[in-house]
């Protein structure tokens, strides 16, 4: 009998005994496991060599203390997310490149296994009723799940992980994310209570860049942060957390992002934070953005900053309130004032590519955007890098709402 067998069939007598694993020590499994071996060798005559149990206990405590195979990958902080596309193909992003590991995983009841585990604390599942899900880690890291019939070639699982480095507004600057003039600018918005939309594709640094961001926002205002999973972490006292909630196995009970939003504005939030605008609560995003709610963030998949307004745009109007496409320009225009867009380049490395205020509609009914800062790529060196610059293009028309607040912007960082 090999490694892969032995540890299945340890698997099915820990689960009975061991629980879910929540409150076990090591030393709890170990002794588990040695009694079933001693039990084999004088009850059943079943030899098993010290190497192999040596083996075979260490990777099942890591998969009833942690996450098995994973334990490694999670623990590394150069791995910024992990892809596993059945149970035998495990892939890993690292300084933005995506590459193959050696990590694999048993069987499909394996990694089913740990999923289930993952699963445990957040209340959620994943079934042929339910065949994906999304659903957050207590390190902050996002998991999404999808499993067969839907993913033909075995359980598919990506985790992006929580990135413990990236702290401070400083740190994007170090990451080159940022330049220090942008970094000013973008603190002096929060603290002025600007709207911002913080753009693009998956994986590009948005929700970074609006964490980092959220710390600045003052401890005295009452903080309504509302996403589809548990994502973000801000170090206020005052914050409301809502959460939406899918459908029960009977398809009912469903608690959507725009439910959970048109409740906010009932609880007399200051700030309103918006994971993911990703449907019909855009109308209502775009209703409080015009009725005094100031220094609303929000995130938005989109490649440019054009592309956001478009996709806000075709939102609104799944509303269903047959409001003229003028009208919701005009909303966009007067509400909302800066997208922050982000970009991952061919290098790996991530870019906010454009600071872009949102400044009027024209007699053509187009929304008229005016670029505060970009970043220009002017090549790539001889190892592959990606060599560019950040510049000041214009000045903000807002920036009187800043002296509104007291708040001093140095004039100079608009000059390249």
């Amino acid at each position: 009998m090999d490694i892969k067998e032995i540890k299945k069939e340890l698997r099915k007598e820990l689960s009975y005994t061991l629980g879910d694993g929540q409150k076990l020590t090591e030393n709890t499994i170990r002794e588990r496991i040695t009694n079933i071996f001693n039990y084999w060798e004088t009850q059943k005559n079943r030899y098993i060599d010290n190497s192999i149990k040596e083996v075979v206990i260490r990777e099942l405590c890591d998969e009833f203390l942690g996450w098995g195979p994973l334990k490694k990958l999670m623990e590394d902080p150069n791995v910024t997310e992990i892809m596993i596309n059945g149970y035998s193909k495990v892939y890993v992003e690292k300084d933005g490149k995506k590459t193959p590991t050696d990590i694999a995983f048993d069987d499909e009841t394996h990694l089913r296994h740990i999923i289930e585990k993952m699963l445990l604390p957040t209340g959620r599942r994943v079934d042929e009723s339910y065949p994906f899900v999304d659903f957050s880690l207590k390190d902050g890291s996002r998991v999404n799940v999808i499993i067969p019939p839907l993913s033909v070639g075995g359980t598919t699982v990506t985790i992006r992980k929580f990135l413990r480095t990236i702290n401070q507004i400083e740190d994007l600057v170090n990451l080159g994310t940022i330049d220090m003039r942008m970094a000013k600018f973008l603190v002096s918005c929060i603290k002025a209570k600007i709207n911002i939309l913080f753009s693009g594709a998956t994986g590009s640094g948005k929700t970074t860049t609006l964490e980092v961001l959220s710390q600045y926002i003052s401890p005295s205002e009452r903080i309504i942060v509302i996403e589809d999973t548990l994502e973000l972490t801000l170090r206020q006292d005052h914050v409301v957390r809502l959460l939406t909630r899918p459908p029960n196995i009977e398809g009912k009970g469903e608690i959507t992002i725009r439910d959970l939003f048109i409740n906010t504005l009932r609880m007399r939030p200051t700030r309103i934070i918006l994971g993911e605008v990703r449907g019909a609560e855009a109308m209502d995003y775009l209703q409080a953005l015009n009725s005094g709610h100031k220094g609303c963030l929000a995130v938005i998949h989109a490649s440019t900053p054009t592309d956001a307004l478009t996709r806000l745009e075709t939102m609104a109007l799944y509303a269903g309130l047959y409001m003229p496409v003028w009208a919701i320009r005009k909303q966009i225009a007067s509400g909302l004032e800066l997208i922050v867009q982000h970009e991952q380049l061919i290098d790996g490395s991530r870019k906010i590519t454009y600071i872009t205020e949102v400044e009027d509609v024209l007699s053509g009914e187009e929304v008229v955007l005016r670029d505060i800062f970009r970043y220009e790529i002017e090549g790539l060196d001889k190892d592959g890098k990606v060599k560019g610059a950040f510049r000041a293009k214009n000045v903000p028309t807002f920036l009187h709402l800043f002296k509104k607040k007291g708040i001093e912007v140095d004039p100079e960082i608009f000059k390249d």
